[in-house]
């Protein structure tokens, strides 16, 4: 991540950001979620940019926002420069980048599942780019017994040896034990925390774990901001939209952050399918989890049985035919224009022509066949992965066998896929 704040991310921390640099908290009114989510909503329409808010001439602007946002308000809050600068300083000593949803860098994964929801500021410390990666998200309470840690230590090594990363939130208990055994396996790890985020950086046993792109530690909160319930319960949603499905160890029944978290992905965000674990003594929470759609743990004990379980949980992330006939969206996309995306529908049940799936790889792959065997226009692996939101290697390996299967052609000058039909065209 580079350290240099773009113009965007200047003003977005200026407006919504307390800029602690060490102080308790902020003397101005900030900007709420909502106020600049509406706020920022507005500047797209006018195809302007939060950048616009700075110049010289940003009268005229300031005075279109009353309506949404009291002026003095907002000049009082784009004034901080100086405190801005201070706060810079002590991040960049500490090795913490910024990212807006205005930066290339910000994770899309974020911006795409979340869209205006998505904070409008990341700080982080380590390999950002991590934080695309996919992988399982583990999850569970802070106090649990010497078992329960023991068996999450072993799950985090799983992911560790085949090679996928784990998303978890840095709290004490079963957090903090998924990232150990991934760790000290020499997996790497995504951090989504609520707080403390200078502090947990400069802790010693982080630091070369951090250097090395092992770890990456990211918070949507000011890096001094202390422990809070309510962001507790508002980062959670960040660690299942980072993942590609998530595990839950252990829950307490109808409260906490762990069911609270839980909770809304199955009953509302449905970013990725839930698992709890299916051995020893659940507990009600758990078993309340499974009655409202939560998926066994398959208790996989290899790194192929770890693969199809995460693949076959990527289904709903799929998109459909429709979908797939799209140009592959822009990487760097702006953020006032990420902000008026319109999620596709997924299609949950795809006809195929292929046998009657017996595993859960074979029943993914057949999902896979029916999308792209009408794939009308050539595209690259990377195109593919793209749209599939699955890693390159994979989208590679599954247009290889549709190939080897005569689904697909692949023709040359660049390496492109398309369906048989289309290729016989192409010459």
């Amino acid at each position: 991540m580079s350290n240099a704040l773009s113009p965007n991310t200047q003003a977005i921390l200026l407006l919504t950001a307390p800029l602690m640099a060490g102080r308790r908290d902020s003397s101005c009114e900030l900007l709420k979620p909502g106020e600049y989510k509406r706020l920022a909503r507005f500047l797209r329409d006018e195809n302007r940019e939060p950048a616009d808010l700075l110049v010289p001439d940003a009268r005229g602007l300031l005075e279109e926002c009353q309506r949404l946002i009291g002026r003095d308000r907002l000049k009082t809050l784009l004034a901080r420069g100086f405190l801005l600068s201070q706060a810079v300083e002590r991040w960049r000593a500490r090795a913490i980048w910024v990212v807006s949803r205005a930066d290339p860098e910000y994770p899309r994964r974020l911006k795409a599942r979340l869209k205006e929801d998505a904070p409008p500021v990341l700080y982080g410390c380590g390999e950002g780019r991590l934080l695309d990666t996919g992988g399982l998200a583990i999850v569970g309470s802070r106090d649990v017994e010497d078992g329960l840690v023991e068996y999450t230590e072993a799950i985090g090594r799983l992911v560790a040896r085949a090679k996928h990363t784990l998303v978890s939130g840095g709290a004490r208990g079963i957090d903090q034990a998924a990232m150990r055994g991934a760790l000290e396996s020499g997996g790497k790890v995504a951090g989504v925390l609520a707080d403390s985020l200078e502090r947990t950086a400069l802790n010693r046993e982080h630091r070369n774990l951090l250097l090395d792109g092992q770890l990456v530690l990211v918070t949507p909160y000011d890096p001094s901001a202390g422990f809070n319930v309510g962001n507790a319960m508002q980062r959670n949603k960040l660690i299942y939209a980072l993942a590609d499905a998530a595990l839950v160890v252990n829950s307490d029944y109808n409260q906490g952050g762990t069911w609270a978290g839980a909770v809304e992905q199955l009953e509302r965000l449905r970013l990725v399918p839930i698992y709890i674990r299916s051995n020893g003594e659940t507990g009600k929470g758990l078993e309340a989890l499974r009655r409202k759609g939560a998926l066994s743990w398959p208790n996989p004990d290899s790194a192929e049985a770890l693969d199809a379980a995460l693949a076959v949980q990527a289904l709903s992330e799929i998109p459909n035919q429709e979908q797939l006939s799209l140009a592959t969206a822009k990487e760097h996309t702006p953020e006032y224009a990420a902000q008026n995306e319109t999620p596709a529908p997924v299609t949950q049940t795809v006809l195929s022509t292929a046998p009657s799936p017996s595993t859960p790889a074979d029943e993914l792959f057949a999902k896979v066949r029916a999308l792209l065997e009408k794939l009308d226009t050539p595209k690259t692996d990377a195109e593919v992965a793209a749209e599939l939101n699955v890693s390159k290697s994979q989208a590679k390996a599954w247009l290889q066998r549709l190939v080897e299967e005569g689904v697909l052609d692949k023709v040359s000058k660049p390496v492109r896929y398309c369906s048989t039909t289309v290729a016989g065209r192409l010459f």
